[in-house]
């Protein structure tokens, strides 16, 4: 295991390793390991790993524009011999190739002084006006060697580079992204192709990182299976999808799955309503609905399949008086999920935070269930049954007692420390969604689905989950299956209305058919 123990460094202290259906993905110091081990316990010349690693550089730089001048800036460590073994090959494909260094050729060192040897000469300082010609700039800067902010020549190379409109090919990692957690420095490259060598890194698939990256490239350079790293990151696969149990024959109603949806309030009663009805799409058998007893008929009256319980409340608002009959009504539930359209008031807050601290079921908290915890995340530790929060970054940022802005920047980071401070799995809706256990693990999602981008899909996401919970499915497989299924259940209904035209309901109604198979990348 070779996961940092410094919060701050990135890394995590795991004791378990990674479910087999997620894929591995690195940090730096993993790879780095990974590197040694195949060099000192496999004999494998780390010259031979650079030629590879430059040669695949080369193909795809060659392919991504077939035509005109390269320019490439190298630095001085290995990702530089990277960029150097690929600037001698694209010459020997007959490109005209412009290498530009940012060290003086005697500060080059081990293999990256041999490759620039190999170049017999034909290299220059880095001078911005040099790329100004180029049909494609290849970025050999830092790779995944890079922390912090860069600095000096470095800096107004990536400055110049990401000046430029013409196709970037990056390295390994975008310089100024942070291989092993995906932030990236005030100052970094956006590349339109990320060429990695040997294995997808964190900071591949994590925001800001994952849109700098590009179109990722793994090329494999030789290094045998078998190296003694555990990963504290993964991939999410459609693997996940077959840890869901469907309805079996003996079975029942209750057995498929029992959800309570607790929330609503004046103004907000399409919230529980998506949750319940995607519960329902994803495979429970029971949804059982804890509202306002003033709002009740709007529910009766939306909710055909879904059994609704009208709590005392004050004006819409649910109110602290309704805890007893919710332990009540959810004592033989298999989850309860909880804020979805709840609302804010003094009298909800009260009763989220009672609800949440006495129920004993598994609990999804999601929305206005997790703004009531700002300022008392830590109280969530002390549940005795499971906890899985669904947060964006403002609620996370409001849970954490920060900004927005700095989740954003450092999504990972935040994520983990929600989950070990609340001892709960803590989903971060985005792009990128991270799924974080308290022990550090994370899984990552990678299957893109810009059409729920919209509005009340997080409703349906955390119906979906909580009918994995009610299924008995443990909190992180639940997680992370509701997520891979509501990104494909997005996809599929782009694909019927435009990216641009889907709505929740859609969502919804698209659940069954992504259970049936995950769609294609748009255009396959």
């Amino acid at each position: 295991m070779l996961a940092s123990d410094d919060p701050a460094s990135g890394g995590a202290v795991v004791s378990a390793p990674l479910p087999d259906w997620l894929d591995p993905l690195l940090r730096a110091e993993q790879m780095r390991a990974v590197d040694r081990w195949a060099i000192e316990e496999r004999g494998i010349p780390s010259l031979d790993l650079m030629e590879r690693a430059g040669a695949g550089l080369a193909l795809h730089t060659d392919r991504a524009v077939p035509r005109g001048p390269v320019a490439i800036v190298c630095g001085k460590g290995n990702n530089g011999g990277d960029g150097l073994v690929a600037a001698r090959l694209l010459r020997g494909f007959g490109r005209t190739v412009r290498v530009l260094l940012l060290a003086a050729p005697e500060d080059y060192a081990g293999d990256a002084a041999v490759n620039l040897e190999r170049l017999e000469g034909c290299h220059e300082p880095f001078d911005p006006l040099a790329l100004d010609d180029a049909a494609i700039v290849v970025d050999a800067i830092f790779g995944t060697g890079f922390d912090g902010e860069p600095h000096g020549l470095a800096k107004d190379a990536i400055e110049t580079i990401a000046a430029l409109d013409v196709r970037v090919v990056a390295a390994d990692v975008a310089s100024g992204v942070d291989a092993s957690t995906g932030e990236a420095a005030r100052v970094s490259v956006v590349a339109d192709e990320t060429v990695t060598f040997a294995a997808a890194k964190v900071g591949h698939w994590i925001a800001p990182g994952k849109p700098q990256t590009g179109v990722l490239q793994v090329v494999d350079i030789g290094i045998p299976a078998g190296a003694p790293v555990q990963a504290d990151v993964g991939l999410l696969t459609a693997r996940v999808h077959e840890l869901v149990p469907g309805r079996d024959a003996p079975g029942t109603k209750f057995t498929s799955g029992y959800v309570v949806v607790a929330g609503g309030s004046r103004g907000l009663t399409g919230a529980p309503c998506l949750a319940a009805e995607a519960a329902m799409r994803a495979g429970a058998g029971y949804v059982r609905a804890l509202v306002p007893a003033s709002l009740e008929l709007v529910f009766e009256t939306r909710l055909l399949e879904v059994m609704t319980h009208g709590l005392p409340d004050d004006d819409g608002a649910l109110v602290p008086d309704g805890v007893a009959a919710a332990l009540e009504a959810t004592a033989r539930a298999g989850a309860l999920v909880l804020g979805p359209g709840i609302g804010r008031s003094v009298a909800a807050v009260a009763f989220v935070r009672a609800l949440a601290a006495r129920a004993t079921v598994p609990l999804l908290l999601d929305a206005d269930g997790l703004n009531a915890h700002a300022g008392a995340l830590d109280a969530l530790a002390e549940r005795t049954a499971p906890t899985v929060l669904t947060p964006h970054a403002g609620e996370l940022a409001r849970l954490l007692g920060t900004s927005s802005d700095a989740v954003d920047r450092r999504r990972l980071r935040s994520a983990q420390e929600a989950a070990q401070r609340a001892n709960a799995v803590v989903v971060l809706k985005g792009d990128d969604t991270i799924v974080a256990l308290p022990d550090g693990r994370a899984a990552v999602n990678g299957l893109s689905a810009p059409a729920l981008a919209t509005a009340g899909t997080g409703d349906v996401l955390s119906g979906v989950i909580g009918a994995f919970l009610a299924k008995r499915l443990d909190p992180f497989a639940a997680a992370c299956a509701g997520v891979r299924r509501h990104a494909a259940a997005g996809r599929v209904a782009a694909g019927e209305h435009g990216a641009g035209g889907v709505i929740a309901r859609d969502v919804i109604d698209a659940l069954p058919r992504a259970m049936r198979g995950e769609p294609g990348e748009p255009g396959e």
